[in-house]
């Protein structure tokens, strides 16, 4: 067996022994509840936070819920800490997904990209580092982006650098102020209503430049190449 083929093995091997830890131990069980997962997590003490970012960064890219962590980090620790772990928990996540669309399942994968990822395709080869900030900024960390971005021609470090960028904001306004936008259950506060707007805000904003920037990709390619004759 080649070694990208014992890379592989290797890869899926990890995640399906993660996913029947998890599973044992209740793990899933408590990601619906944020407060829950909080409360187990800061449990472990000083070992809680590498069991965060570990747990994080290894299933949600095969289904949980990002947001789950993300909430859940504020409850646990001061918002600087949870900002960092979120970043680097977020960040991991999305280099295993986009790992593993690039080199694991690249086939598979892409026949399964739904096709509203797809127009982005002309705008990621002539402005990667932008369109790959604005939709993690507008969309966060869906899996399907994950793994569209890993099918893509997007270089890795592009993809790195421009997910960072991508994921500032959002990701420090919600560890920043987590324990006053969500309760425990992980469900929006009454009173959050200023901060999403914020968040909406600036998430339109992306959308519209976006936008912008893919209708103008679609004009320069209709545009005319050559005079007509007379």
């Amino acid at each position: 067996m080649s070694r990208r083929g014992q890379l592989r093995l290797l890869l899926v091997a990890l995640v399906v022994a993660l996913l029947v830890v998890a599973w044992q131990t209740g793990l899933l069980r408590w990601l619906s509840e944020p407060q829950r997962l909080a409360t187990e997590i800061a449990g472990l003490g000083a070992s809680g936070m590498a069991a965060f970012v570990l747990v994080y960064a290894l299933l949600q890219p095969f289904g949980v819920p990002g947001t789950v962590f993300v909430v859940a980090a504020p409850l646990i620790w001061p918002w600087p800490v949870a900002f960092g772990l979120n970043m680097v928990g977020t960040m991991l996540a999305s280099l295993i997904g986009f790992g593993f669309a690039r080199v694991v399942a690249r086939d598979w994968v892409a026949a399964r990209i739904p096709a509203r990822f797809k127009q982005y395709d002309a705008l990621l080869e002539e402005r990667a580092f932008a369109t790959v900030a604005l939709l993690r900024l507008i969309l966060w960390m869906p899996q399907a982006l994950h793994f569209f971005l890993g099918v893509s021609r997007v270089p890795g470090w592009t993809h790195f650098w421009g997910s960072l960028v991508g994921y500032l904001f959002p990701l420090l306004l919600v560890s920043y102020m987590g324990d006053r936008l969500f309760d425990g259950a992980g469900k929006m506060q009454t009173d959050a209503w200023p901060a999403m707007v914020l968040m909406w805000v600036v998430s339109l904003s992306g959308a519209l430049l976006l936008r912008h920037l893919l209708r103008k990709q679609s004009a320069s390619a209709v545009s005319p190449t050559s005079a007509t004759p007379p």
